[in-house]
């Protein structure tokens, strides 16, 4: 079987229908192949999201999608402090907790009323060139053998992106640049339903603990290790058994499902185009390295290199020299962003857990003007120099 179109979308997570949207927008013949049989399904996510991005990425809230939308966040040291940010503090970037299943549905069916065709159970088995400049994929169809000539192909196909290295970009990772996650969702739970809650220290080396509220006593209740400080496989979720177990807010919960994955951590490739080809979301690695977040960066990405795509149509031109706006685009508005914060988390790793202690004092006498990991880098470089002079560049 074989299938032409001007743009294929090899993924259909929130980066590849947001590509796929911008593009069918502006007139083009746009294909998404999405290996599994439901877009969104299982949920290998913490759903956690700031309100802030979405005027900017183009996607106005539908409360179909949210879980719970939340006044604040809750920061807590090994020891136990917290450090509460609420509303006033966090203004815009108080964050919501998704049902993301239901918003990757709603992201894709915003591409299909563009105009994008969608295939599910297809999955690209390969890259084809001519020369040096991609031209389309082989994948595989229910089962069955498909080539699709394409003049532009998109991959959103997760951070490791087989198609691109298929296709011949380097994006080899080290296990310091690989975060291990398990989750469980705990019903029956004490939580603060209208903060995000955020625990650092041991009890997550390289990472962090979150409880996400899915509503008054239900939350995402999870964590994420750096896979260089495990010893072995499964380690991960015997972290998170030993913190529900340390406490007692949580002992009594009873799991409703279980989660595990893996996200990168690295700071971006050097290049995410090539003849024939754009990157975008994770498997362009602009998951954010300190919080793990990638969802907002995805459809930001995935509208940029949509909306160049459509641009490349009408030029007629598909090169890695044309597809440059695409990289200038996505790197003035997050490079910065993802190198401060990569450094940032290379020196987690070696902050004690008297440290983290320490810092989470200083935030709550010093205070933080806004939420984010930019303003309370500012706040330990001003109090605390020492913690974050290998990269006091980028604060």
């Amino acid at each position: 079987m074989k299938r032409k179109c001007d743009v294929l979308v090899v993924g259909a997570g929130p980066g590849g229908s947001s590509a796929a949207r911008h593009a069918a927008e502006a007139g083009a013949d746009v294909l998404i192949i999405e290996k599994r049989q439901e877009i969104g399904s299982p949920v290998r996510c913490a759903e956690g999201v700031s309100r802030a991005w979405f005027e900017e990425i183009k996607v106005p809230v539908d409360k179909k999608w949210v879980a719970k939308e939340v006044d604040g966040a809750k920061l807590v040291s090994p020891s136990g402090s917290s450090f509460y940010v609420d509303e006033k503090m966090a203004g815009n970037e108080v964050g919501m907790v998704l049902e993301r299943h239901l918003f990757d549905k709603a992201m894709a069916a915003n591409a299909a009323r563009a105009g994008a065709e969608i295939m599910l159970k297809t999955s690209a088995t390969g890259v084809v060139k001519e020369g040096d400049k991609v031209v389309g994929v082989t994948a595989s169809s229910y089962g069955e053998p498909l080539a699709i000539e394409a003049k532009i192909v998109i991959a959103a196909d997760g951070f490791e992106s087989q198609v691109a290295r298929w296709a011949g970009l380097d994006t080899s990772l080290t296990q310091n640049d690989i975060t291990t996650c398990f989750q469980y969702r705990l019903t029956g739970i004490d939580i603060e339903h209208m903060y995000t809650e955020f625990f650092i220290g041991s009890a997550a080396p390289g990472g962090y603990v979150w409880v996400f509220p899915k509503d008054e006593d239900t939350a995402n209740v999870g964590l994420g290790i750096l896979l260089s400080q495990l010893k072995k496989p499964g380690e991960v979720k015997g972290y998170l058994d030993k913190f529900i177990k340390d406490n007692e807010r949580f002992t009594k919960g009873q799991p409703l499902e279980a989660v595990s994955g893996a996200v990168s951590v690295s700071h971006p490739l050097d290049e995410t185009v090539m003849d024939g080809m754009m990157l975008v979301g994770d498997a362009a690695r602009l998951i954010d390295p300190i919080t793990g977040g990638g969802i907002a960066h995805a459809c930001l990405s995935g509208m940029y290199a949509g909306k160049v795509a459509a641009k490349a149509l009408e030029a007629n031109d598909f090169s890695k020299e044309f597809f440059q706006e695409y990289e200038t685009l996505w790197r003035n508005r997050l490079e910065d962003k993802l190198w401060r914060n990569w450094m940032a988390k290379e020196k987690l790793v070696t902050i004690t857990d008297e440290q983290f202690d320490l810092v989470i004092e200083t935030l709550a006498e010093a205070g933080v003007d806004k939420m984010s990991v930019y303003n309370i880098l500012k706040v330990i470089k001003e109090e605390l120099p020492d913690l974050v002079k290998d990269f006091e560049e980028f604060i």
